[in-house]
């Protein structure tokens, strides 16, 4: 009797695991092969930026080791694992001298940190941190009452502010922008999220960027656009993520700012599909858990024989800065209308309207955050 051709899962990150968990609640047999390039541990990417608040270290972050994650999903997991191609019209893998056959392949490899090219020799002291290995690295690093310069003001780089600070370690943020996730909040919420932060003994740096880095002492100074310099013990890049999509692109599949698929998450190639932050799916990119999951649990009724297209619902971001809890659901792009603001301090309500009055969008801060869940339940789907 042969052996079954695999369902190969690219990538043992949040989207990784949650498909193969969701698989697994439909069919306990299915041969599945999952690939990656680290060491396969299990842990939550968004938690990475709550290792102070939550009291634990890399380690403590780690959900289950490799074997046991193995062993609970049945499944055979191929770690330090590089691919190199995809070749599909054969359906196998690429591993360098080796291959591996799929039935189906989904690429769920996350996305890559941008990195910026800054000019000085001070670029060791610069940490992204993108997974569980990074974030290690950068821990093994930081020394008790360091300083630490924060590059980007996005979700990201304000949710370790916050846990940097419950740290107790200095914290200074720089950004180009003259308001803090400017992407994501509309500016009274930015700024109520931004007033706490800087309560809290963050300090903010805006409408600047970092031209040079030099090392200085046990550290480096960092030398701004606007002619500040800043001492700091160790810099975090926070500036964004992009999908990777390089090997999508040598195998000839459809990409955009990700990979693209549909709402099936099917790619261009057949029996391929693509999850969480490496794909575009049916026009967005949203790099956050609840579309994950949503996808997770459509993908895996397809890939068992119930063809499903994922409907995204309403889908809030909860931004994790405990001395402000804020959560948003921006209004579509092309969204007609204005922002209606209720606001107590840093306490803020404001709901984006249009002209008859209906709430497309939202965002609370402080102790309004406790309607995000009432508040998305009348905003309209994504798509449905």
């Amino acid at each position: 009797m042969t052996e079954q051709t695999p369902i190969v899962i690219v990538g043992t990150g949040l989207a990784g695991y949650s498909l193969a968990r969701e698989i697994r609640k439909r069919d306990k047999e299915a041969r599945i092969v999952m690939v990656t390039a680290d060491d396969g541990v299990s842990y939550s990417k968004p938690m990475l930026s709550t290792g102070f608040t939550k009291g634990k270290d890399a380690e403590g972050l780690a959900q289950a080791a490799t074997e046991a994650m193995a062993e609970q999903l049945n499944l055979e997991l191929r770690t330090y694992t590089t691919v190199t191609g995809i070749d599909t019209a054969g359906h196998r893998l690429l591993l360098g001298d080796h291959s591996l056959s799929y039935s189906k392949l989904v690429l769920a490899w996350g996305a890559d940190v941008v990195r910026l090219t800054i000019p000085g020799d001070g670029q060791e002291w610069v940490f992204p941190i993108n997974d569980l290995g990074d974030y290690r690295a950068f821990r093994k690093a930081l020394k008790p009452g360091s300083r630490v310069a924060i590059m980007g003001a996005g979700l990201i780089g304000c949710e370790f502010a916050n846990d940097l600070r419950n740290g107790d370690y200095e914290v200074e943020v720089i950004a180009p922008s003259d308001a803090v996730m400017p992407s994501l909040l509309p500016p009274v919420a930015a700024n109520a999220v931004q007033a706490e932060l800087e309560s809290l003994g963050v300090r903010f740096h805006l409408e600047t960027v970092v031209e040079r880095i030099e090392p200085a002492d046990a550290g480096v100074t960092l030398f701004l656009a606007n002619g500040e310099k800043l001492k700091a013990d160790i810099v975090v890049s926070a500036v964004g993520l992009r999908p990777r999509t390089e090997l999508a692109r040598a195998a000839d599949l459809d990409v955009g700012r990700g990979i693209t698929v549909n709402r099936a998450l099917e790619t261009s190639a057949q029996d391929v599909y693509a999850l969480g932050d490496c794909a575009e799916v049916d026009g967005h990119v949203l790099l956050y858990v609840l579309p994950l999951m949503a996808c997770s649990r459509a993908l895996a009724k397809t890939l068992t024989g119930e063809r499903t297209e994922v409907s995204y619902g309403t889908m809030p971001v909860m931004i994790k800065t405990p001395c402000c809890p804020a959560a948003v659901c921006p209004p579509p792009p092309d969204a007609q209308g204005s922002w209606e603001t209720e606001q107590d301090g840093s306490h803020v309500k404001t709901l984006f309207k249009n002209a008859d009055g209906d709430v497309l969008g939202f965002a609370v801060t402080g102790r309004f955050a406790i309607e995000k869940q009432a508040l998305s339940k009348v905003v309209p789907p994504i798509h449905s």
